[in-house]
């Protein structure tokens, strides 16, 4: 397509919606990933984890359709986005008294924001591929311009996380509902859900964000639990 086609200002807006309406989940990745780092190392973590996951997308461009075929494709990152939903609520590690534990690093904040951002975009590396017909411009146009999207909008959303940290379970219960959506839309559980219990569709989601958002809360009441008895061990001592 020339620029002085219509039907290429026609994809162009197009990808420009799939990346503001799809961007909005991946900023909510790299917030809750970042939002641990020293104020110093947040910028870095953002830049490094877009840098890294922009050359992943650039690679599931070129294989997109032949992924979206692959079965167990999508349930495999289904079951990857729900262990990083409920990872991202655990508690930081933090020291009390004797207790002295690492602090989280930016190595993996950046690889968090990789791996998730990854699992995740394949709908929109699908959609941008799908809308830019054959066009390698407009494909390279659409992951450039995800960027400042994602980047600013991530920056946005861990001011509100510090603000109000239920955001932090909101994002958490994000990934679940995601990962649920993509349990469903796998080509090997498409065409039964479709045919048989089109209501899984959001029913799944709903599961995978409860199921997210309990197990991490559960996981974190144990962390604790388990904090406060050895400090009290240490303590007698």
């Amino acid at each position: 397509m020339e620029m002085t086609d219509s039907l290429f200002w026609v994809a162009v807006f197009q990808i420009i919606a799939i990346d503001i309406v799809l961007g909005a989940d991946n900023a909510v990745v790299i917030a809750l990933a970042c939002r641990r780092l020293p104020e110093t190392q947040r910028n870095r973590g953002i830049f490094w984890g877009m840098v890294g996951a922009i050359g992943m997308r650039i690679m599931l461009v070129f294989f997109a359709l032949h992924l979206l075929s692959l079965p167990f494709l999508k349930i495999t990152g289904a079951m990857l986005l729900l262990w990083i939903g409920v990872k991202l609520l655990l508690p930081e590690p933090a020291s009390d008294g004797p207790i002295v534990r690492d602090s989280p690093t930016l190595f993996g904040a950046i690889r968090t924001i990789i791996i998730a951002d990854t699992v995740m975009s394949l709908d929109n590396v699908i959609g941008i591929a799908g809308a830019a017909r054959d066009s390698l411009v407009l494909v390279m146009f659409g992951l450039v311009f995800s960027v400042p999207i994602i980047v600013w909008g991530s920056k946005v959303i861990m001011k509100w996380m510090e603000r109000f940290p239920v955001i932090v379970i909101i994002g958490a219960g994000l990934l679940g509902w995601i990962a649920g959506g993509m349990l469903t839309t796998d080509t090997v559980t498409y065409d039964w859900v479709e045919a048989r219990a089109a209501y899984l569709h959001w029913l799944v989601p709903a599961c995978g964000a409860l199921l997210v958002v309990a197990t991490g809360k559960w996981l974190t009441a144990r962390i604790h639990k388990k904090l406060r008895t050895t400090v009290d061990l240490v303590n007698r001592d």
